[in-house]
């Protein structure tokens, strides 16, 4: 089996660098007049596979003596002993490369295997660059994802965050923007983001479109593409689509400095029976974040008293937006510090406690002083530290404790295939007063 070459130990003085120059999908057309002369008076040109045909045509054909040997970087064994060999040989030579070869291009392959100084890098504009140009949107707060060759949890785990914008760079033999778009599915966010799919950016046939949920992609999608995912605010959900409960999470309207900070769906069905909500009664959501919870009790049990506690600012608008987007009707949205807002409201016979902080163990003995007969608490937490500290005071209180813990799993594209990619572990702690 042939093996990749090791990094010369000597080369002659001061050898010609290779430069490796960055170009869109247009290639030749693409670069300046000057690298296109560059490029007829080089001894070898290297490019991708699906740009040889038109240098063919274009620098070796109007090149004097032939021109430059043309050889494809898509063979990495055979690129590198041959860029060896120009070194040797002091050939000059130009690397064509994907926009920027340093950022997940070829160039890192280079710098691993060929010598310090060896190499020259002139940076085009990446694919990413050309579709926010296209959209016309600024792109300092995007993110960005590459599936080349790699795993889909990275993608996973940055949709959980809500980016207000996210790239990614698709892998054509691994499933390409079909696995984005399966893994956006996954994730319940198919209402969160404008898909956008661009092909070939910088060539006169680029295409850029955008498609909506559900719509199907093109039969003759090019290998050279990539998705862009703008978030909007979710359309409000037409009450006959809403399920009884378990809100997708791309439902949820979020504030928009942490837009992933909220109880994702599965924990939040648990959450939800551990309550064992009564059909009246008052309900406290404490640490409420964007509402999920405590309003997706209401739906279930219209009559409860829901009060919603929550420190961050923005956060009564925002919980109130949420709770007109599902038609329920909080009996108060509290933007406050919890153990201060407390004393106003009326003895509690269900708490959430999804909040707290350090203040934790203050705001559980406020709770515990409060809680009617027959009331129920429940306490999701992180940790097992956290979990032993409340246990203790609810068993000091008198209440009947209990624990859980839920793992949960969302299926995920893996090639032709689907994984299962595990969610953050919650531990759930629940007392009840006899």
């Amino acid at each position: 089996m042939p093996t990749v070459p090791e990094p010369l130990a000597s080369l002659p003085v001061d050898p010609p660098p290779i430069q490796v120059v960055g170009c869109d999908a247009s290639g030749f057309n693409g670069l300046t007049h000057a690298w296109q002369q560059a490029l007829r008076q080089a001894d070898l040109v290297v490019a991708p596979a699906r740009l040889l045909n038109d240098l063919e045509h274009q620098v070796k054909s109007s090149s004097p003596g032939g021109g430059p040997a043309l050889l494809a970087s898509d063979g990495l064994i055979t690129l590198l002993s041959r860029l060896r060999q120009a070194l040797e040989t002091r050939e000059s030579v130009i690397v064509l490369a994907s926009g920027d070869p340093l950022w997940f291009g070829i160039g890192r392959l280079l710098l691993q295997h060929l010598p310090p100084g060896s190499l020259r890098f002139h940076p085009g504009p990446t694919c990413l660059q050309l579709a926010f140009a296209r959209l016309g949107r600024p792109w300092q707060d995007a993110r960005w994802v590459s599936l080349h060759g790699r795993d889909p949890e990275p993608l996973a785990q940055a949709l959980q965050q809500r980016p207000a914008a996210l790239g990614v760079l698709c892998d054509p033999d691994q499933g390409g923007a079909l696995s984005v778009r399966r893994l956006l599915a996954s994730s319940g966010l198919e209402a969160t983001y404008r898909f956008w799919l661009g092909e070939r950016l910088g060539h006169p046939d680029e295409r850029l479109r955008c498609f909506a949920p559900g719509e199907p992609l093109p039969g003759d999608l090019d290998r050279l593409h990539l998705v862009v995912l703008i978030a909007e605010p979710p359309a409000p959900p037409a009450a006959e689509t809403m399920p009884l409960f378990g809100l997708e999470d791309g439902l949820w309207l979020q504030h928009e400095d942490q837009p992933g900070l909220m109880t994702k769906r599965e924990v939040r069905i648990q959450l939800l029976a551990d309550l064992n909500l009564p059909e009246r009664g008052v309900l406290w959501d404490v640490g409420a974040g964007v509402g999920s919870v405590g309003l997706e009790a209401l739906r279930l049990r219209p009559q409860l008293q829901l009060w919603a506690i929550e420190r961050r600012a923005g956060a009564a608008v925002l919980i109130g937006a949420n709770a007109a987007r599902l038609q329920v009707h909080p009996a108060g949205i509290l933007e406050a510090e919890a153990v201060e807002s407390l004393a106003c409201l009326p003895d509690p016979d269900r708490v959430l406690i999804g909040g707290g902080g350090r203040s934790r163990d203050a705001l559980l003995q406020m709770v515990l002083e409060r809680l009617r007969p027959g009331g129920i608490v429940v306490v999701p937490l992180a940790t097992l530290e956290a979990l032993a500290a409340g246990r203790q005071a609810m068993e000091q209180a008198g209440l009947q404790v209990g624990i859980s813990q839920l793992q949960a799993w969302r299926g995920t594209p893996l090639g032709d295939g689907t994984r299962l990619m595990p969610l953050n572990p919650v531990l759930v702690l629940k007392g009840r007063r006899t």
